[in-house]
């Protein structure tokens, strides 16, 4: 299995089951940011805010993919979506692995939801703030989880993201032992246990 970084919050994941893409983003809508025309057997948006909902860009190919996915509601905000709505959290299990991603949570995961969450494999979590939980709690929320593979998500770099939220290191200094790939692609099954934070592409060419 293979997950490919599109910036932003937009992950491609390639299995023998299927093919997906996570959140997509419309042009101009994430500074410093392009996001390729893709293809996929399924598109899969936490919510439908330009940066996370423009299945527009995803041609989907008609194939019915083998992979299973859950679905968790929560919300985008820390008052149960009063502020920006509500946001779903997508557990995909294929080749007898779990992929979670959060989406754009605004919160703490319940007791209730973590159990439904459980240990996946992979867990993409926004760490930015402002829009989504902060660093602080998206560590707290990371090690709650205990992901064999946490990857960041939804944060600002040098050359790309929103000049309001916070940087991968503000995350990264809470979590141990970080590593810092040089590449956008992960190999899920056999990536080290850990966080790992992927490049994201376009960034220092």
């Amino acid at each position: 299995m293979k997950l490919i970084w599109h910036g932003h919050s937009c992950f491609e994941l390639v299995s023998t089951e299927g093919t997906a893409v996570f959140d997509p983003y419309a042009p101009g809508s994430v500074p410093g940011l392009r996001l390729p025309r893709l293809q996929a057997d399924a598109v899969l948006c936490s919510h439908y805010h330009r940066d996370h909902g423009y299945a527009e860009a995803v041609t989907l190919s008609g194939r019915t993919p083998g992979f299973t996915v859950e679905r968790i509601p929560c919300f985008h905000d820390e008052k149960r979506g009063s502020l920006r709505g509500k946001n779903v959290i997508h557990i995909v299990k294929a080749e007898g692995l779990r992929v979670a991603h959060l989406g754009d949570l605004g919160h703490m995961l319940s007791q209730e939801q973590l159990e439904r969450l459980g240990k996946p494999d992979l867990l993409l979590i926004p760490v930015g703030g402002h829009y989504t939980i902060d660093a602080q709690t998206a560590a707290k929320l990371a090690r709650a989880v205990g992901a064999r593979v946490t990857v960041p998500m939804h944060y600002r770099g040098a050359t790309f993201g929103y000049a309001e939220i916070g940087t991968v290191e503000d995350f990264t200094e809470r979590m141990e032992n970080p590593r810092f790939a040089d590449t956008n692609v992960l190999d899920v099954a056999e990536t080290e246990p850990g966080v790992v934070v992927l490049r994201c592409p376009g960034e220092n060419e």
